[in-house]
């Protein structure tokens, strides 16, 4: 590994993409310390304090802590997430727009560009709402007031204050993809989470040592957090190879084709899109809970609170459901089965064109589901330690059945800090891109890789 590392900085160009990657995450994080003028620190750290373990608490951590001290770049990079899913819905309802994906790279600029736009207008109304919903009408658990002087001169400075960080944030993450290494909005949020985690150690070695935390506890959750990224490293990697073979052909005075190879189908097509979405679409009743007074809209809205069981329900069906759909739209079958014909390509055993189609489309569906089931117990399994299974807000068997549930099942671990199988997924799926996308640098210009024993290919040659 040092080796490595030494490797990487002695290549010129990947040392500047490496050092121009972590300039910009630097200036990332500096922005996120700088609060929005006219909120109170004091009485925003108070409250940020009481919202742990909750859906705020969730939403911060993508933020690496900017939303919970409100700084300019709260909104974090969720909107352009935002705008980014929904122009890729348009893009299967619309025609106009299913065409320009398929121009190439004068239609993927013209995309990007509305993605642009998009992400400015979903960041003019959430930072809206935040400001004239949210600070305005929210006091500390002391009673101190988020906002000391609220009105439109607070309002409007708030909204230019949040939507200009966004399209700055939006802005270096571009720049990071493009003139950096890794996928730059992947890097922002990877930054985000793992920027907590040091602090947290210490704060769990603090609680070790005073005895708040137990010595079985921690180990559960050190076995537990093992056992966790294994598995995402495991089935991130995993796929269902279709065995193609390509007929021979004669042009001119050559003969090409005649090889076998074979298509990748990935156990997680979706990647992490799939928890992202439907943890942005279960923030929509919490959101509407907090504008609207009504007995009724408050009990339903506490019922889909982050960490009950009706939460936990939804949140996995919903994932297995976005699993299925953003696969639909990001692979087509049929446009994979007629690629492979023109060029000559065929499944042994299968008729090419409708019926290839039909067969890789059945073998996407099976496959998928692992991936979605996978998904969805990474993503809840962890919050269930942590916050505990609430069996007692359940009527039914809520009584009789919590009294013989171990007590660390119902009221979760003692965790100081957030370990949430989103924020795992993300993590260990962005790590893995990025080595990778080094290591392809590095074996470009006749170096190791990470991991031993992989060399270039082309050396034997």
């Amino acid at each position: 590994m040092i080796e490595s590392l030494r490797n990487i900085f002695s290549i010129p160009d990947l040392r500047k993409r490496v050092l121009f990657t972590f300039l910009l995450l630097a200036v990332y994080r500096l922005g996120s310390f700088i609060p929005i003028p006219g909120v109170d620190p004091v009485a925003m750290a108070e409250f940020t304090n009481q919202a742990k373990g909750t859906l705020l608490g969730f939403l911060n951590l993508f933020s690496g802590g900017a939303l919970g001290r409100m700084t300019i770049f709260a909104l974090g990079i969720m909107p352009y997430i935002s705008a980014s899913i929904i122009l890729q819905l348009l893009t299967v309802v619309w025609p106009y727009l299913e065409k320009l994906s398929k121009e190439g790279e004068m239609g993927r600029k013209k995309i990007t560009q509305w993605t642009r736009y998009g992400t400015v207008v979903i960041s003019l109304i959430q930072s809206f709402g935040i400001v004239a919903v949210f600070l305005e009408r929210t006091s500390a658990p002391g009673g101190l007031a988020l906002v000391p002087h609220p009105g439109w001169g607070f309002r409007f400075v708030g909204v230019l204050a949040l939507t200009t960080g966004c399209a700055f944030v939006m802005w270096l993450g571009e720049q990071i993809t493009e003139r950096g290494v890794g996928n730059g909005i992947s890097l922002i949020i990877f930054a985000g989470i793992v920027v907590g985690l040091p602090g947290a150690l210490i704060k769990t070695f603090e609680d070790l040592r005073t005895g708040a935390m137990s010595i079985i506890t921690a180990l559960l959750l050190i076995v537990f957090a093992v056992i966790v990224v294994g598995a995402i490293v495991l089935m991130e990697r995993a796929q269902r190879r279709i065995p193609v073979q390509y007929a021979k052909r004669v042009v001119g005075r050559r003969m090409y084709g005649g090889q076998s190879t074979y298509l990748p189908l990935r156990l997680n097509t979706g990647g992490v899109i799939p928890v992202i979405f439907a943890a942005s679409i279960l923030s929509f009743p919490q959101s509407i809970g907090q504008m609207v007074e009504n007995p009724l809209v408050k009990k339903l809205t506490d019922a889909l609170g982050w960490g009950q069981p009706l939460y936990n329900l939804i949140y996995f069906t919903a994932i297995i459901f976005f699993c299925y759909f953003y696969t639909s739209i990001i692979f087509n079958p049929q446009d994979t089965a007629e690629n492979m014909r023109k060029y000559g390509g065929f499944i042994p055993g299968i008729r090419p064109g409708q019926r290839t189609g039909d067969f890789i489309d059945m073998v996407l569906t099976r496959i998928t589901l692992v991936g979605a089931i996978y998904l969805a117990l990474v993503a809840i399994l962890p919050e269930i330690l942590i916050t505990g299974f609430k069996v007692a807000t359940i009527p039914i068997i809520g009584g009789p059945l919590d009294a013989f549930l171990p007590r660390w099942f119902t009221e979760g671990l003692n965790v100081k800090f957030y370990f949430g199988g989103t924020s795992l997924l993300i993590v260990v799926g962005v790590a893995m891109d990025t080595v990778q996308q080094i290591e392809a640098q590095m074996v470009m210009r006749h170096y190791d890789g990470f991991v031993k024993g992989r060399r270039m290919r082309g050396r034997r040659g």
